[in-house]
């Protein structure tokens, strides 16, 4: 694409590049889905067809280095950088490990020149780093694992189960999949920066949004903002008509629930945000909250308070259909939660997972304008005992609930 001598021998550099890396990628996930949907579509019809699938084992994180790889094919052409002619600095962009199994999606611009350039050890970044890691692996062992061993058998068996114990599992499913994939995102960060490397943040404390846009600017975000860069603005993003704007974000986020996975769950999840994010766009209003929620406060007023609980409200709901093993079963859970039982109580212990999730939410609003749970705790804890303490009783709760370790739900993405 470079040394295309012009326009039209660029572009077709650039589409063999993007269907070659996409046919990967379609290969390998999405072509049993297909194949499985016509399947459903011709006995819908009455025909039978014996259809041949690949019995393979899905690559872990193919749909994260894909998107990782796609970026510096972009950024080229573009011409927003130049090809990297050093094959162990592409190589080191391509496979960095941390990276690499399950984001964040990294950018060619932004990675590419911190590889390129001489490093040195900063032992203060390395100490961050350390920290974020070990806030990390607490979200991931101590809650997000425990609540895995409630939310399983509920979904499992959601049929048997009262409509408490199923209001239970899926808030409980939020928590588990937030600091699932936010902690492997923090020890992601955290190893890299040890090793003089800045990844691009994932996750910006969203169960603390306002709303559903604020939520999407806030949730992973190295996916939300490569899908607006090379997806939505090329599209022609919000620079159109009113019709324009509503139908790309339609397909990003048809296209976003896609790419986490190849079943009609992810589909109906993605359109489930679509049109939550809808009246918010139509109305001007998906811009509204670009600030921190109660930023300089202790407290926030009580109608954040009251924003904020309604948008976890929809994002729970929402979740359901993302943690469902069919849409049937989705509708079929939800349907469930309809009921008198609702108003019993659940019949899963959860008392010292509970005391976990609030030290979280507390610990999460009180660094809200901050990186991570534990970033430049110093100034807060000023006694170096104190801080120490904390630590050692956080790695003590790991040693404690990690016998039993799930694994990471987005390695299946």
């Amino acid at each position: 694409m470079s040394g295309a001598t012009n326009k039209r021998e660029k572009q077709i550099w650039f589409w063999l590049s993007v269907c070659v890396n996409l046919g990967f990628l379609g290969v390998f996930k999405y072509y049993n889905f297909f194949i499985d949907s016509f399947a459903d579509l011709l006995s819908a019809f009455g025909l039978k067809a014996n259809l041949a699938t690949l019995q393979v084992i899905l690559p872990v994180g193919i749909s994260f280095y894909t998107f990782h790889g796609l970026s510096y094919v972009f950024d080229i052409y573009n011409d927003r950088i130049k090809p990297e002619r050093n094959f162990v600095h592409y190589s080191v962009f391509v496979c960095f490990f941390p990276l690499l199994v399950a984001g964040p999606i990294e950018r060619a611009t932004h990675l590419l020149p911190q590889i390129t350039r001489a490093r040195t050890f900063d032992y203060s970044k390395a100490v961050d780093g350390l920290r974020q890691i070990l806030w990390g692996l607490f979200k991931k062992i101590v809650i997000a694992d425990t609540c895995a061993s409630v939310v399983n058998p509920i979904f499992e068996h959601y049929h048997a189960q009262s409509a408490s114990n199923l209001l239970l599992g899926a808030v409980l499913f939020a928590f588990q999949i937030y600091c699932d994939f936010s902690g492997y995102s923090d020890i992601a960060l955290g190893t890299a920066r040890i090793l003089g490397i800045e990844l691009l943040r994932n996750f910006g404390f969203p169960y603390f949004s306002r709303d559903i846009a604020e939520f999407w600017r806030r949730w992973h975000i190295s996916l939300t903002t490569w899908f607006r860069d090379y997806l939505y603005i090329p599209l022609g993003g919000s620079h159109g008509s009113k019709w324009l704007s509503i139908r790309n974000t339609f397909i990003i986020f048809l296209v976003s629930g896609f790419w986490h996975g190849a079943n009609w769950t992810f589909i109906f999840w993605g359109a489930f945000h679509a049109a939550l994010f809808m009246p918010l766009l139509i109305f001007g209003r998906n811009r509204l909250h670009t600030n921190i929620v109660a930023e300089g406060k202790l407290l926030p007023t009580i109608k954040e308070l009251i924003q904020m609980l309604i948008t976890f409200l929809l994002v729970v709901i929402g979740w359901i259909f993302f943690r469902a093993s069919s849409i049937s079963d989705a509708f079929g859970y939800i349907i469930s939660l309809f009921s008198h039982s609702i108003f019993t109580l659940p019949t899963h212990k959860i008392s010292t997972l509970s005391v976990y999730i609030l030290i979280l939410l507390f610990i999460e609003w009180i660094q809200r304008e901050r990186k991570h749970g534990l970033s430049q705790i110093e100034s807060i804890i000023k006694f170096k005992s104190l801080r120490w303490g904390i630590y050692i009783l956080m790695i003590i709760s790991i040693i404690q609930f990690g016998g039993k370790t799930e694994t990471f739900i987005y390695f299946q993405f």
